[in-house]
């Protein structure tokens, strides 16, 4: 029983943030204008499980461009409260909208920061109705099998709260080389501070075909290398194009020849590419304005010198765990 219970958990979660997926829409995007809109900081207050949500909204706010600090109501009653200024925006996070410490600091919030959002499953709670916006983050069920500890209740606000950051992030034009300043001593930071040459891959590692070469020979290399694609050059080894593994499949679902053809006649042109002296951060910003992944490395000539995947910049999952 074990393994179905966990199962039944996470499914009740999946359905939890489906419900709140669902109705983002015209108060989110307040909700966003407000915070972007904001000359000082974005407070998060809330008390118990929501409080430590909320310190964790912080934490990747701050991150990822936004700054903000999080507030405990009860200090705030006893002193705190004088670090709120006029031009504060502020989150208050309470599923219920009707925790007693919270609501007691709503009357002192709103005639000292500029606009207050609410984070509630319940819009008509006493939390709801004082705020400017209220973000609605009820969920069917908490994966409590006694439907008492807050669990997809939790998960829904702190998922809010990662939609809000990274949104915020993308309005901003938030960029690697900004996190990295925020990250200075994290493993993300020092691997970024590198040349591109000190992490790409070279010589046999690199996933490579002659334009004359076959589809079946650049479905081999691609299999070889496992990193998704093959990078076609030509004479000196000079790069002329790419081959991705969707432009394979693309390419056998149409029902050609694929000894018959050759790589020159599927590869993209004139590929995205950076020389070697580059800093990694720079490899980063670039995969990231593209929106691809591999990235050849070439110098001055177009010669193929070496290869970066993502993962050589970030290393697997690092870089979610550090936001």
């Amino acid at each position: 029983m074990t393994v179905e219970e966990a199962q039944e958990v996470l499914l009740i979660e999946e359905q939890g943030l489906a419900a709140v997926r669902q109705r983002i829409g015209a108060e989110f995007i307040r909700a966003v204008d407000l915070i972007q809109a904001c000359p000082s900081r974005l407070i998060i207050t809330g008390i118990g499980k929501s409080g430590i949500i909320g310190q964790k909204i912080s934490a990747t706010l701050n991150s990822t461009g936004t700054p903000s600090f999080f507030l405990h109501p009860v200090e705030a009653m006893h002193g705190d409260l004088g670090m709120v200024q006029q031009t504060d925006v502020v989150i208050a996070i309470s599923y219920s909208g009707e925790t007693t410490e919270l609501n007691s600091l709503l009357g002192n919030l709103r005639r000292r920061c500029s606009s207050v959002i609410a984070m509630t499953g319940r819009s008509d709670s006493t939390l709801g109705m004082a705020a400017d916006v209220v973000l609605d983050i009820s969920v069917p069920k908490e994966a409590c099998s006694l439907g008492l500890a807050p669990t997809t209740s939790t998960t829904a606000s702190l998922a809010l709260g990662d939609a809000l950051a990274v949104v915020l992030m993308n309005r901003n034009n938030f960029q690697a080389a900004d996190f990295r300043s925020n990250h200075p001593a994290g493993s993300l930071g020092d691997r970024l501070k590198v040349r591109v040459n000190e992490v790409m891959l070279t010589g046999s590692q690199i996933p490579l075909v002659s334009t004359e070469a076959t589809i079946n020979e650049a479905v081999k290399e691609l299999n070889d290398k496992n990193l998704g694609v093959v990078v076609v050059v030509g004479a000196q080894e000079c790069v002329e194009g790419i081959v991705t593994d969707g432009d394979v499949r693309r390419y056998v679902a149409s029902g050609v020849d694929l000894e018959a053809t050759r790589a020159k006649e599927l590869m993209t042109q004139n590929p995205v590419t950076i020389s070697d002296d580059k800093q990694a951060v720079d490899a980063l910003s670039v995969m990231q304005s593209h929106e691809i992944t591999v990235l050849p490395v070439v110098d001055e000539d177009k010669k193929m010198l070496g290869i970066l995947h993502l993962h050589d910049l970030l290393g697997k999952g690092e870089f979610r765990f550090l936001l």
